[in-house]
């Protein structure tokens, strides 16, 4: 498989882990449906119009973790540049962090939930900011609630990030978490509607193991393909 063919995989690979990875943001987002019902104006609060408020919110929640990939993309892939043991490293790293992500899906071993104590001092920086737009006068106030709440500590995402990190650019980086982001909207839009059914689909044994053994094998590959 060439190098390029890898990088197209990376983004079904992270469409993989986002989705698989949706009941975590049940409980860790799934909160915001709450929040959002709540505040939608009283004139907008038809089925349709909730549903049209929680593609807004999503939209900017998915373009915070794009914005991020692409940044970190960019950055580690300039120092990429400049040594490939950096890159290395980064491959190395981004293997190890979807080999734990795929562990947390089987639920054999679950680290990366102590990775989101590095985000918490940005977050109590920018939750301040989420609450002043509340209640939203229109669905831009929700991209708007949605960009912030894109910033929310989450072991997940920051697993994925690292991933973004050694892609060494932008595009790619900007790929893999529109790729993760999108496998988590079915869950965030089915969040007060049908999340239970949905929820008890990826609890469902045979598809964890299924799932994290794939995850966990492409993470494996991820190492092999940077030392040899």
């Amino acid at each position: 498989m060439g190098f390029d063919q890898i990088q197209d995989f990376n983004f079904y690979a992270a469409l993989l882990v986002g989705f698989m990875s949706s009941a975590h943001c049940i409980v860790m987002c799934g909160g915001v449906a709450s929040i959002l019902s709540a505040n939608i104006p009283l004139h907008h609060n038809g089925w349709t119009m909730r549903l049209f408020y929680q593609l807004a919110y999503n939209l900017g929640r998915i373009s915070s973790y794009c914005i991020a990939g692409a940044l970190l993309g960019y950055s580690f892939g300039f120092f990429a540049v400049k040594s490939h043991l950096v890159f290395t490293l980064l491959q190395l790293v981004s293997g190890v962090m979807l080999i734990l992500v795929g562990l947390y899906i089987t639920q054999w071993l679950n680290i990366i939930v102590y990775v989101e104590r590095l985000g918490k001092g940005l977050w109590s920086l920018l939750s301040p900011l989420a609450k002043r737009l509340i209640p939203f006068q229109s669905p831009a106030g929700a991209v708007s609630f949605g960009i912030i709440w894109g910033w929310l500590p989450c072991g997940l995402v920051y697993s994925t990030l690292t991933w973004s990190a050694a892609s060494g650019s932008a595009a790619q980086g900007a790929l893999i978490m529109l790729g993760f982001g999108l496998g988590t909207l079915p869950t965030m839009l089915a969040v007060g509607f049908v999340s239970g059914y949905l929820k008890s689909l990826l609890e469902m044994k045979i598809i964890k193991y299924i799932s994290g053994l794939v995850i966990i094998i492409y993470g494996v590959n991820q190492i092999h393909r940077s030392v040899f």
